[in-house]
This record gives structure tokens, C-alpha cells and sequence, in this order.
């Protein structure tokens, strides 16, 4: 990573696991980035977060998918929940990466907004625009498997901070 990603936590899973919390956010970063490689226990799984314990209708995802055949789009609104990654085919069999970026997490001034890329060897690329509508500096990030599933033993997750230039 360049030196301006700080690690701010990794876990890695030692079991299946329903959801990872990462707590204790410093505001001390400009941005957050999740670097994620997950495999789950069911096929066509999405991957979601909630911040700061917020499972309230606060949340908005647009979604473009593309499997080198079709492409395909979709939008939802007023969600208990922020998806950042979307597997279409079987995300049990393999490892797929999931990228967000958290811009400006800190500033208590705006609205969240997230950018994320995620993608299996069998189901194609996703890319989500996603909004938490709270002005709050998000301080814990919960990540979890869509459909009430479990992510995988041996799924990888790492928070990191990007530094001010």
C-alpha cells in the first residue's frame, strides 16, 4: 500500500462468521478504505455494512453489474442497510475481493458517501454508489453477508485510513 494507507485493523476469520464490527474509528484519517477478501456460505450473496449501530432506513445503493455477457442495474432506497458488494454466481466456492472507499467519514458537516467494486470469478464485476444519510463521523463500521448467511473461515478484512496529503 502507499504510504499514505494506514492499517487501522485486519481481521481474519477463524470460523463462519455472520458479521465483523470494527469499532473505536480514529477521525484523525481524510478517507476509509476496506479491502476484503470473503467467501460465503451461499451462492448469490451480498455484502453490506451498517455504521455506527444505525439499522434504521438510512441508507441508498445504486448498482452496476456486468458478467461479460449482460449488464444490468438497480437501485435501492430508504434500506436498513448499505450494500458494498454483490456476488452472483457461487462466492461459496471462491474468494472474491471487495474494495469500499469511505470519503470524508469524519466530517460532521455531510452526508456519507461510499464507493465500492466487488467481483467473483464466476459471477462477474459489481460497482455500487451508495449513501448513508447521517451527518455523523462514522466510528464503527459492521460488515455482514446480505441474506442472514455466514462469511466463510478464512475470509480477510482489513480497515485502513488514508492520511491527509
Amino acid at each position: 500500500m502507499p504510504k499514505t494507507y494506514e492499517p487501522v485493523a485486519t481481521t481474519t476469520l477463524a470460523s463462519d462468521q455472520a458479521t465483523v464490527t470494527f469499532t473505536s474509528i480514529s477521525g484523525s484519517f481524510t478517507d476509509l478504505i476496506l479491502v476484503a477478501s470473503i467467501r460465503t456460505v451461499v451462492t448469490n450473496a451480498a455484502i453490506y455494512c451498517q455504521f455506527n449501530g444505525d439499522t434504521g432506513t438510512n441508507y441508498s445503493n445504486t448498482q452496476l453489474l456486468g458478467n461479460g455477457s449482460i449488464a444490468t442495474s438497480g437501485r435501492q432506497t430508504n434500506v436498513s442497510q448499505l450494500r458494498i458488494g454483490n456476488f452472483t454466481a457461487s462466492g461459496t466456492n471462491n474468494f472474491s475481493p471487495v474494495i469500499a472507499h469511505f470519503q470524508n467519514y469524519s466530517n460532521t458537516v455531510t452526508n456519507k458517501t461510499v464507493i465500492s467494486r466487488a467481483g467473483s470469478a464466476d459471477g462477474g464485476l459489481v460497482a455500487e454508489a451508495c449513501l448513508w444519510r447521517n451527518t455523523a463521523a462514522i466510528t464503527s463500521i459492521l460488515v455482514g453477508e446480505e441474506s442472514g448467511g455466514n462469511m466463510r473461515t478464512g475470509s480477510i478484512l482489513t480497515l485502513y485510513g488514508i492520511k491527509a496529503a
